[in-house]
């Protein structure tokens, strides 16, 4: 149910990346609207729940009889499956242009890939120090923030993979922007196997235990947070308008992510799962459907919107400017696009549209237990 809700507003942020007819960034603090920004913001919490999620799956994976080389096996080969996708078929939806000269950007599903990779070495350590290994790298990654990547010269392309993101070639006449680098990526889905080990509890110890650790992160992060001591690049600022600091307190650095983004994002997270760990209502059924099925929605999802943007502006300006045509920069460009009720309207009539097929392919993985439809 978490997953489904973390996906599903997922897409309400690529709406507004190629709908949105606002020209500043959503967390720029001296230009933003609170609306915007809060449109920003809480589709912040999709990646994290994300790589965390399948971190506890893989643990939920091994507790079903599967020897550590099978687990090992099995991430390894999904994981590059994940970084393939990437590359190819969701670079197609986010582009619709197969001109790999104009780049490429890993992003989710790529650093899922890659920690998964990671993953497949780790898990044949005991579940505490995969635990302590990702708690390591989530909790000091930022005491790196000032080492840059043209410190280590030809290796500038391995820091930047690792921890500082940016492009990288790797091969020639490709370049892909790494906006997701692998740690503290691999320390989120670290932390989530061995959160897997908690759900094994009896219902009430596992709720009271994943609301207070959500808890506690949380209460951490606002501790933190108002000291500016660490944790974030960027400090919080006192502004004129108490709209502003309150954006200020908030806005978080994601690419990478700092530790306050993190605990900011999965504290709320786990609070919520202990809320929804029970039997599903009508809405968590709704929510069910597209959690069991994740990249496949993603995937499509993606196509969808394109198209979409590329029908209404079509049709409301007859022409299909370039920009419908590369990545998209984060909105519309100038003087095309929509205002944020209208973003809502079509990111709810998107989902709407794609439950059929997430239902009809959640039920086909069901009944199903084709290897293949694993790695779907």
């Amino acid at each position: 149910m978490l997953r489904g809700l973390a996906i599903v507003l997922m897409s309400l942020d690529h709406v507004r990346e190629f709908l949105s007819a606002a020209q500043v960034s959503p967390t720029d603090v001296a230009q933003t609207t609170l609306p915007l920004f809060l449109t920003r913001w809480v589709t912040h919490f999709c990646a994290p729940v994300f790589v965390f999620l399948a971190g506890t799956g893989a643990y939920l994976y091994r507790t079903r009889g599967h020897s550590s080389r099978k687990v090992a096996t099995f991430l390894l080969t999904r994981g590059l499956w994940l970084v393939f996708l990437e590359l190819t078929v969701i670079r197609l939806a986010w582009y619709f242009n197969i001109d790999y000269a104009s780049g490429s950007v890993g992003q989710v599903i790529w650093t899922i890939g890659w920690s998964m990779v990671a993953m497949s070495g780790l898990v044949f350590l005991p579940v505490s120090a995969i635990t302590a290994t990702g708690l390591v790298l989530i909790a000091f990654h930022n005491s790196f923030d000032a080492v840059t990547a043209d410190r280590f010269g030809n290796w500038a392309w391995a820091w930047r993979f690792l921890h500082a993101g940016g492009p990288i070639t790797p091969w020639s006449g490709m370049t892909v922007y790494v906006a997701y680098p692998l740690i503290p990526w691999v320390g989120v889905m670290a932390t989530g196997y061995g959160f897997g080990a908690l759900l094994q509890q009896p219902l009430r110890q596992r709720r009271l235990q994943t609301c207070g650790l959500g808890v506690i992160l949380t209460l951490t992060f606002f501790g933190l947070r108002a000291t500016n001591v660490y944790g974030d690049p960027t400090p919080w600022t006192t502004n004129a308008e108490s709209m502003r600091t309150f954006i200020s307190f908030f806005n978080l650095q994601k690419y990478p992510p700092s530790l306050l983004f993190l605990l900011m994002t999965l504290g709320p997270a786990l609070v919520a799962l202990s809320a929804v760990d029970r039997p599903a209502g009508g809405f968590g059924k709704f929510l069910v459907t597209f959690g069991r099925v994740p990249l496949f929605y993603y995937v499509l999802h993606l196509f969808v919107i394109h198209a979409v943007a590329v029908g209404l502006i079509y049709a409301q300006y007859r022409e299909t400017p370039a920009w419908l045509f590369s990545f998209p920069p984060g909105h519309a460009g100038e003087g095309y696009g929509y205002s944020l009720p209208v973003v809502y309207l079509i990111w709810f009539s998107v989902v709407l549209a794609l439950y059929p097929l997430c239902r009809w392919f959640a039920g086909v993985k069901r009944r199903r237990s084709d290897v293949w439809l694993s790695y779907l």
